[in-house]
């Protein structure tokens, strides 16, 4: 039994240069296991609270210096000498600390941090690869290695440019295996970058390794940006619709200008006049997954766009579930959804993590384990997506080294086991049909 002998914690950066926290858990024999947590740009008002220190002379106020001492001072001694096998206990004595429905006393990400470390101290203890750890705390479910949604061009908060949509995904589910899938993927992207240059448009990267096209002439209309992504399928040799499909996070709420209205492309749409343009962009582009399509509070707009569109389109709550199993359980009676993305930050424990992916998984959605665009070099999710057979995982374009580390973890896993590639997501593509509203 690992008992846990002292918990560190610091202040790290993540991809933007912002401040993070890192918790590192020490068990009897001296085995050491840390944790990054990442950070959102455009967080739903759902999430957990990621606890900032507000101070104007120190990283503009994004310092984590009381999150950082929440580890080291209550969070240790209520944790000290506590057993790692048991997640569930350890993360219910967390969430019971903080008392707080967010998590805002202790902050999300110190909570967050300490989660996770304990896990992979209990998984080096044991001997084992995270994703085998992993497994024993979920029902067990078929190794799956994920379908990359890579994001090839960035916008909304996520960039500089004029576009609405923030992120516009290339999907190579047509790839044999999940190596095979990265180097299509890779290959796309250089393609793409060859694409926008010979535009005249910038190649500079987004929070998420997506090209930004911020520079002018900059990308001004989705339409634009879905012809680049298909050409580049094309011209990295492969062919749209069937080798690999397109996505979007539209990630509405941040172009929501006021009940029902949406300013996206240079105008003012109602929400079914919105739900005819994904429509439109489903019948021209090989669009398979449509995430947040609407605000985070417009159940009924979700739930008629889902009724017409469930069968042929992955339509994916992100802010309108925020990883909450309270908020999907409202989204599986509402049918609003039929697919759910994970962020471990958004709840703030591992228990709760994999909680919200069940609750998913048997109503029939399914599962995106995603990063945040505030990201690290932690590996975490990555073992995460292939314990719980998710089928998919976000983690930005094959650029930038806090994203293609998840990459590089997945190519190693693959190496260990004989998983399906890809298989929650070709039953979908089986169904496949243009979107109606």
């Amino acid at each position: 039994m690992a008992k846990i002998e002292r918990i560190e914690a610091r202040e790290v950066l993540d991809s933007r240069g912002n401040p993070t926290v890192m918790a590192e858990v020490i068990v009897a024999g001296n085995i050491r296991a840390g944790a990054m947590v990442p950070s959102g740009a455009s967080t739903g008002k759902y999430e957990a609270h990621e606890l900032r220190d507000g101070d104007p002379k120190r990283y503009s106020g994004k310092g984590v210096t009381q999150a950082v001492e929440h580890v080291i001072t209550e969070i240790q001694a209520a944790l000290i000498d506590k057993d790692t096998a048991n997640q569930d206990k350890l993360d219910r004595t967390l969430i019971s600390l903080d008392g707080t429905p967010t998590k805002e006393r202790l902050g999300a990400n110190a909570i967050l941090a300490v989660s996770l470390a304990a896990a992979r101290a209990e998984a080096l203890a044991q001997g084992l690869p995270l994703y085998l750890y992993l497994q024993q705390l979920f029902p067990k479910r078929e190794p799956t290695l994920p379908v990359p949604q890579m994001n090839l061009i960035n916008g909304g908060k996520h960039a500089t440019n004029n576009l609405a949509i923030q992120e516009f995904h290339v999907v190579p589910v047509g790839a044999a295996n999940f190596k095979e899938a990265l180097r299509m993927g890779v290959e796309i992207h250089a393609a793409l970058k060859k694409i926008l240059i010979e535009a005249g448009l910038a190649v500079g990267l987004g929070d998420e390794g997506g090209y930004d096209g911020g520079a002018a002439p900059a990308l001004d209309e989705s339409e634009e940006a879905f012809a680049y992504m298909t050409r580049a399928i094309e011209e990295a040799g492969y062919v749209p619709g069937v080798d690999a499909f397109l996505g979007i996070d539209a990630a509405a709420s941040e172009f929501l200008v006021e009940e029902g209205r949406y300013h996206i492309d240079g105008s003012v749409l109602t929400a079914k006049d919105l739900g005819w343009r994904y429509k439109t962009w489903n019948e021209r582009h090989p669009l398979i997954s449509i995430e947040d399509p609407f605000g985070d509070d417009a159940w009924d707009e979700w739930r008629g766009f889902t009724s017409y569109n469930a069968k042929g389109v992955q339509i994916v709550g992100d802010d309108l579930y925020a990883t909450n199993p309270q908020r999907i359980q409202q989204g599986i009676t509402h049918k609003a959804a039929n697919a759910v993305l994970i962020k471990p930050n958004q709840v703030g424990t591992l228990t709760e993590t994999l909680k919200a992916i069940l609750l998913a998984q048997e109503a029939g959605h399914r599962v995106i384990i995603s990063h945040r665009s505030g990201e690290t070099a932690d590996t975490f999710i990555a073992d995460l997506a292939v314990a719980v057979g998710a089928g998919q995982i976000k983690t930005g374009a094959p650029a930038r080294s806090d994203r293609t580390a998840k990459y590089n973890r997945l190519l190693k896993i693959e190496e260990s086991i004989e998983g399906a590639y890809a298989k929650p997501f070709r039953e979908l593509l089986s169904q496949n049909q243009p979107a109606r509203v």
